[in-house]
């Protein structure tokens, strides 16, 4: 319905200016009559109506975790002007944002939160009427500018909270070098509002310039055009001229070294982790070139990733032009890249083209995860892909168990609604891993070549351009699926039914198919650790080892600690799922590893589980709590809210 299109129910959380008020009144008038017009065109048979403004722009779907009035008046460009101040841990400064009056209105609405706003000017130096809303702790509050049919551009003039969401303060002491602080942002979800002013929803596109202003030890580096060494002025200016998303946002600055991995990829890291991860990272550029053979050129320029220290609170973001990456893949012995295959795929799903709103989030992650697993099968070969296939079958089906008996079976539907819930809610394997096995499915019915061949030109149309499930299904079945593949596919069991369908692939590994005769033996207490053969044995397999195994007690523990040393690992993938099995056997040999892992890293993956499972007894609960008072301040707010919820 046309009410939804322009977000009413935002505008009733409005605490404007009685000025505002009176103009928003106006507001829907005028927009009524538009609409009015609009069914007039529809029933007259034409398929569209041009709705205003300079620069038509297509009509968004409605965006529950925005106040922005988006299909009034769009963002289409943003100008940074930042001065960092690790002092007070704040940003100051202005942001410029160029506007399209979509109907000539006199109201632009902007998402805010927990920002000190000083002072908004025009076009022409004046100041204009602004006024904050009421303030949801998740959402934040609508930014209500008065603006006049002809106004360009408005300025605003503010400052970041010390404890802003999006940003984590580092002290010198928090980083690998000891010397120097550290900034780094994390604008997804909904947290870009947290350090800009701005429409803060997926399906908003706009470009962006920035001038920053640090330390001149430090470098700054964003989501855009960088650079590769420090500013004697320490002055840092940036340009973004493809169109992004408001999560894209991102900004980091600190001690920061580069080296180039190829023709158009390179590493930033501290100093002392620079060469480990050059090694580590070296099928950067093969990965790109993968990429592009599949689905198309790179629209990007250069693809750089960024390692960040331990607190960055997931594995990777897909920023553009600049990923930022947790020091937890930096494994030594290349075995956890597949992470970077998939931030570097979603140069496409999800960059390129975008999930409209964070209900259609399987649209960025289920496309990934399969582009990701398409990536590593190039470069790596079929095995290795099996293998990270059936992990993630794996990780799906312990989700979807999980979900069924919190009884949350709604949240196992590709599509989801998120509205008045926090969208970060919706970040389950559920999106990725079901995503993927979907696409898979479709790909099994059509072939490879034509979806491949799909899947391009996909990419192609729609580049800089969002979609939404709907939409996407209609293309589907418009560009590659007959009636009879249609019904086969069964899209809609997939997208809007629980669980996993009939149609879901069994995933097989000849390589894991040993694990589990090792898994099997071990398990029915034939054989002792000792005797397993794990020649050949990568963290694929022993993640498959560990969680295959069964009625494990003390006894198997200690056994399989001497013979495997698990609880010494540096690799923090197997060390996580060694924990949870230390947790649940109380095998208290590993608590002190255990301890040092929780407060050295910061990444919501692992965290997550171990403190559910230490929460489930009194005793343990009281443990991590300890534990937990050492470790909070080094962790990212989207980490410490979700352990505060935990840990109550």
């Amino acid at each position: 319905m046309w009410i939804n299109t322009i977000n009413v129910t935002h505008y009733a959380q409005f605490n404007a200016l009685a000025l505002l008020l009176c103009i928003h009144m106006w507001n829907r008038l005028v927009q009524f009559e538009t609409v009015a017009i609009a069914f007039i065109f529809l029933a007259m048979g034409c398929s569209s109506i041009d709705l205003g403004g300079e620069n038509d722009a297509d009509s968004l779907s409605a965006d529950a975790h925005t106040y922005a009035n988006f299909n009034d008046v769009r963002v289409k460009h943003i100008s940074l002007d930042l001065e960092v101040d690790f002092d007070k841990k704040m940003l100051k400064g202005s942001a410029t944002l160029e506007i399209n009056n979509l109907n000539n209105g006199s109201l632009l609405v902007l998402d805010a939160r927990k920002l000190d706003i000083h002072g908004v000017i025009d076009d022409n130096g004046d100041s204009v009427a602004f006024a904050l809303g009421d303030e949801s702790p998740v959402f934040g509050s609508p930014l209500n500018i008065t603006i006049q049919p002809e106004t360009k551009n408005v300025k605003v003039y503010y400052t970041t909270s010390s404890d802003a969401d999006a940003l984590q303060w580092l002290d010198p002491m928090q980083t690998l070098g000891k010397k120097h602080p550290f900034l780094f942002s994390q604008s997804q979800a909904i947290l870009a509002r947290t350090w800009v002013p701005c429409q803060d929803g997926p399906g908003i596109k706009f470009t962006y310039d920035a001038t920053i202003k640090t330390d001149p030890s430090l470098i700054a580096l964003m989501s855009a055009e960088n650079g590769t060494t420090k500013r004697a002025d320490g002055v840092y200016t940036f340009k973004m001229e493809q169109p992004i998303s408001s999560y894209l946002l991102a900004l980091t600055v600190g001690d920061l070294s580069f080296a180039s991995t190829g023709r158009n990829s390179g590493v930033y890291a501290e100093p002392a982790m620079l060469d480990k991860a050059v090694w580590e990272l070296n099928a950067m550029q093969s990965m790109i070139d993968s990429a592009e053979t599949l689905y198309g050129p790179y629209a990007w320029g250069r693809y750089d990733v960024v390692i960040l220290p331990p607190s960055f609170p997931f594995g990777g973001m897909e920023n553009p032009r600049l990923t930022f990456a947790t020091p937890t893949i930096i494994a030594g012995d290349r075995s956890l890249v597949a992470l970077i295959a998939h931030e570097l795929a979603h140069s496409w799903s999800g960059n390129l083209v975008t999930n409209e709103t964070w209900n259609d989030f399987w649209l960025n992650e289920g496309f990934t995860v399969y582009f990701e697993q398409r990536i590593m099968e190039k470069i790596f070969g079929k095995p290795y892909e099996d293998m990270l296939t059936k992990l993630g079958m794996g990780d799906l089906e312990r989700t979807l168990a999980e979900l069924q008996a919190e009884g949350k079976a709604e949240d196992t539907h590709l599509y989801l609604n998120l509205d008045g819930r926090d969208p970060d809610d919706g970040l389950t394997d559920v999106a990725y891993e079901k995503g993927r096995f979907f696409l898979q499915t479709a790909e099994a019915i059509v072939g490879r070549e034509r979806f491949d061949a799909f899947l391009k030109k996909y990419f192609t149309e729609n580049k800089f351009k969002t979609m939404d499930t709907e939409g996407f299904i209609n293309y589907l079945n418009t560009h590659l699926l007959s009636t009879d593949e249609q019904n086969r596919l069964n899209a809609n069991d997939w997208i809007y039914g629980p669980g996993l369908p009939d149609n879901a692939p069994t995933p097989n590994s000849t390589e894991l198919d040993r694990v589990e005769t090792a898994i099997a033996k071990f398990n029915n207490n034939r054989i002792k650790a000792a005797d397993i053969n794990t020649e050949g044995y990568t963290t694929h397999h022993w993640l498959y080892f560990l969680r295959g195994l069964k009625d494990v007690n003390l006894e198997k523990m200690k056994d399989l600690d001497a013979s495997f040393q698990f609880t010494k690992t540096g690799n923090s993938e197997i060390a996580c799922d060694w924990f949870k099995h230390s947790i649940e056997q109380n095998y208290t040999l590993a608590f002190p590893a255990m301890k040092e892992f929780l407060i050295n890293v910061g990444r919501r993956k692992f965290l997550t589980p171990l403190y559910t499972r230490l929460a489930a007894t009194d005793q343990n609960k009281q443990w991590a709590k300890s534990v937990y008072q050492d470790a909070r301040s080094g962790y990212h707010s989207v980490a410490y809210n979700t352990i505060d919820n935990i840990l109550k």
